[in-house]
């Protein structure tokens, strides 16, 4: 119920329902505060009226009430810092799936779009070399390199299966942009130069929005055209193959 009066989006990711609670939390904390200091404004104007106090006393107040609300609110506050949040981000980033138990994906973020790259049947990505890259060879792919002949990829489109981890290895090959999927409860910088791994398991299938997190220049707005795709693993696995064998020739550019 709390979900819908905040009007929270579609939920497509296991670590997300956690996010959201940590929102629902932070929302209460709001609302215990807001209506805790409109009632303590309200009581101020009555208890300090004219016509009870014609002459201001510039003393001001002589207790410690205030002192002790202010800490509460402030060990409310560390409780879901330090309590919460950071050992539940904790938890995503030093303890991710094993890759040998999960879909690993590249992805390039570009001025204004994102390449995919899958590594095939083998599951073995090509060799890559950053003096390769260039506007049709996005990843620095090495073409000779044997087991990228069945490596292929995507522009704008993402497809994943339910149920499984999947670890994405982010990267952009100009400026800053940020991998944000709202129903996945993801979002990380992708940053040239680095590549930072970003994980999740989907559990609800469907079709859901990329969005760039970061201003990223004049056409920004189009890197919201970017998809993913949640596929049942029988699904998945069907579409997977497929595109393994027509690997190889289009493995260097997908835009």
């Amino acid at each position: 119920m709390i979900r819908d009066l905040l009007g929270l989006p579609v939920l497509a990711s296991e670590h997300g329902e956690k996010v959201d609670n940590l929102i629902i939390y932070m929302h209460w904390l709001m609302i215990v505060l807001f209506v805790g200091w409109v009632a303590y404004f309200l009581y101020v104007i009555w208890r300090f009226r004219k016509s009870r106090h014609p002459k201001a006393d510039h003393t001001g107040a002589r207790g410690h009430t205030s002192t002790w609300i202010e800490g509460l609110v402030a060990l409310v506050e560390m409780v879901l810092l330090f309590g919460l949040a950071i050992p539940w981000w904790a938890q995503l980033v030093d303890k991710p799936p094993s890759e040998n138990e999960s879909l690993v994906l590249r992805v390039v973020a570009q001025q204004f779009g994102w390449n995919v790259r899958y590594p095939g049947l083998d599951r073995v990505f090509a060799k890559q070399d950053i003096k390769l890259v260039n506007s049709t060879n996005k990843f620095g792919v090495v073409a000779s390199d044997a087991p990228g002949k069945d490596d292929f990829g995507d522009f704008n489109s993402i497809r994943v299966p339910v149920n499984k981890p999947v670890i994405i290895h982010l990267t952009s090959m100009d400026v800053i942009h940020s991998f944000k999927v709202i129903a996945l409860r993801v979002c990380q910088d992708a940053i040239p130069g680095l590549s930072i791994p970003v994980w999740f398991k989907a559990k609800t299938p469907g079709r859901y929005q990329i969005n760039c997190a970061q201003l990223c220049g004049n056409g920004h707005a189009q890197m919201a055209q970017g998809f993913i795709t949640i596929d049942s693993q029988e699904e998945f696995d069907k579409w997977y193959a497929q595109q393994s064998k027509g690997g190889g020739a289009t493995a260097t550019t997908f835009e």
